[in-house]
This record gives C-alpha cells, sequence and structure tokens, in this order.
C-alpha cells in the first residue's frame, strides 16, 4: 500500500477572466522508504504537487492520500497537525530564521511541536549531529555556508520525526560538490531510517544518482515514470 498517492489529482487557478490549469489529471504512487524525483521545466506543475501533497494547496478535483486516508475531508486542524507530524518541507532559500542561531532554528520547530525544555535542547543537538553540524550548535544562518544552511533546515524539516520529506529544489542554491554531500546525505536517510522523500530538482545528473524513480512532467501532466 502506497503511503503517499495522488489520485486523478487538478489544480485550475483563476487568473482574472483566465483559468490556468496548473495539474491536470495527476496520478502517483510513492511507497515507503522511496526517494522519488520530478523533473521538468518551469510551469509544468512540479512545485503545485508538492504543495498539493503537502497540504500547503487543495486541489480543485481528485484528492491525496496519505496512509491510505484522503487529506480533502480533514479540518483546519487537522490538516495543520498532518504538516507538523507527518510531512517536513526544505526550500531552495532554506528559509531560517536568521536571529537564531542552527539550535535555537531547530528548536522552535520542537516547540510548535509540544516538546519542551531540555528534551528540546537534546533533541535539536541529536538531529543536528544527524545532518554533521554538532560543531555548528551557536552558528546564525550567516555564519554557516550555504550547504550548511541547508543541512540546518533538513534537521528542522525532521524535528517532529514526519514520515515523509518533501524537497523543492533543495540543492538550487548550492554548488556541485555540496549538491552532491546534500544528496548523499538524504540517501542516507532514506536507507537507514526509511524515510520517504519527493523531490523537485532540475539536476537529471542529481536524479539519476540518488532517487529510486524519476517522474517527468510537462504543461501539468505526468508524461513519463522511471518505475524502478
Amino acid at each position: 500500500m502506497p503511503l503517499l498517492e495522488a489520485r486523478e489529482v487538478s489544480k485550475v487557478y483563476q487568473m482574472g477572466t483566465t483559468s490556468v490549469t496548473a495539474l491536470d489529471d495527476v496520478s502517483l504512487a510513492v511507497d515507503e522508504g522511496q526517494f522519488v524525483a520530478i523533473q521538468g521545466t518551469s510551469g509544468s506543475g512540479k512545485s503545485t504537487l508538492l504543495n498539493m501533497v503537502g497540504g500547503l494547496d487543495h486541489p480543485s478535483s481528485g484528492d491525496v492520500y496519505f496512509n491510505a486516508k484522503p487529506l480533502g475531508p480533514l479540518s483546519k486542524k487537522e490538516m495543520a497537525r498532518y504538516r507538523r507530524f507527518s510531512v517536513g518541507m526544505i526550500f531552495q532559500n532554506f528559509n531560517l530564521i536568521p536571529t537564531m542561531n542552527a539550535e535555537e532554528n531547530i528548536k522552535l520547530a520542537l516547540a510548535f511541536g509540544g516538546l519542551r525544555g531540555a528534551q528540546r535542547r537534546k533533541t535539536a543537538k541529536d538531529l543536528l549531529g544527524r545532518v554533521g553540524l554538532s560543531d555548528r550548535l551557536t552558528h546564525r544562518p550567516s555564519e554557516l555556508s550555504g550547504g550548511e544552511q541547508q543541512r540546518v533546515a533538513i534537521a528542522r524539516a525532521l524535528a517532529n520525526n514526519p514520515k515523509v520529506l518533501l524537497a523543492d529544489e533543495p540543492t538550487g542554491n548550492l554548488d556541485s560538490t555540496r549538491a552532491h554531500e546534500l544528496l548523499g546525505l538524504l540517501r542516507e536517510m532514506v536507507t537507514r531510517d526509511s524515510l520517504t522523500i519527493l523531490m523537485v530538482t532540475h539536476d537529471r545528473e542529481l536524479a539519476s544518482s540518488f532517487a529510486d524513480r524519476i517522474i517527468l512532467m510537462k504543461d501539468g501532466r505526468i508524461v513519463e515514470k522511471d518505475d524502478e
């Protein structure tokens, strides 16, 4: 049974008098512990699909399923809980709070998840150790390299132990060496922890090197699946 599934998902945006179809009848299934890359040109629907799976937007038709349960009927409170505990998200621009150091950025996410005091501090240190940043706890984002900032963002996304990590162009601001290091880290998490990853990327070489499957999108539709 797939952990994540999109069933005949479409998304139409109304731009004045014009209707723009961002997703057109997309169906997709991702098993637990899979690393799936989504590729396509700008405007192909990649990020829109990721937003649907992450509960950041709602389909115009069709539905997204997590653990065989549809997201559509969830209340606002239930959807917020899904976003907080079931899926983690990382983006091209890291989105760290610049006035907080690495440990504080993680602790804030843990606080939203309900963790308290000493346990919050311990978990933040453990998470930063997991991404190889035990020696960067007190560094602010401006004191970290791009690769280190993205590692902090990964640790933050994993703070509340989600089953799925959604990554939207996570290597877009990194050079080739740092990009390979980062995806090597994600690949290790898939193998070691059965983390499920759905990643949007423009880089075919990176996708081929690290993902289990590559899905190609064009004009809001899936046009190719590299299934095993």
